[in-house]
């Protein structure tokens, strides 16, 4: 049995995860399951580290779907391309963990009159957020069109776990594809 210190002590080490906002695109047809080709948009760099790490993690979702992602794209009946956007803004300034108060006053025996300042010293600064978008365009690779396309977007303190490309991808192309193929033309929040 865990006790009761220890159910603080987790609780206190989870790390609440920020949702994800998702959109999807698609005729409203059945979408028939087949092999699979994953690719970057055009220009994009199929050998790079971040391409590679949401690839992985579209591929695992595809496949949970029914797709079979190969590595050859002659053999493939369908292509999705991939296309990750990350960006940093600036967060709200932290607070100071240190205030200075100054304070005075006159009178004594029940009247008198009083005031006092307060200021923050150190902290201030803001932290960092990064926002990341995946979108996935899935195409038929005879005549190239679109069967159904969606995009996923978080953001999370540049500090937190959520922000990590590694933990970002898996939690985008799991929102992503939760519910395949979803309802079209509606933005919904997954947490």
């Amino acid at each position: 049995m865990i006790g009761l210190g220890a159910l603080v002590a987790l609780g206190a080490c989870a790390t609440p995860t920020p949702p994800v906002d998702v959109t999807r695109f698609h005729l409203g047809q059945p979408i028939e399951r087949g092999t699979i080709f994953v690719e970057p948009p055009p220009g994009g760099d199929p050998a790079s580290l971040e391409f590679g790490t949401y690839a992985a993690a579209v591929s695992a979702q595809l496949r949970g779907i029914g797709y079979v992602p190969t590595g050859e794209i002659g053999g493939a009946l369908y292509v999705a391309v991939v296309d990750v956007q990350r960006g940093v803004r600036p967060g709200a300034p932290g607070r100071s963990p240190v205030t200075v108060g100054v304070g005075g006053g006159t009178g004594g025996f029940g009247g008198g009159i009083g005031g006092g300042v307060s200021f923050g010293v150190g902290g201030g600064k803001g932290r960092d957020v990064i926002a990341t978008e995946l979108r996935v365009q899935l195409k038929r690779r005879s005549d190239g069109s679109v069967m159904w396309e969606g995009r996923a977007r978080t953001e999370a303190r540049e500090s937190a776990p959520a922000a990590q490309p590694g933990l970002a991808a898996g939690r985008l192309a799991e929102a992503l594809f939760r519910g395949f193929p979803g309802e079209s033309g509606r933005t919904i929040s997954v947490q």
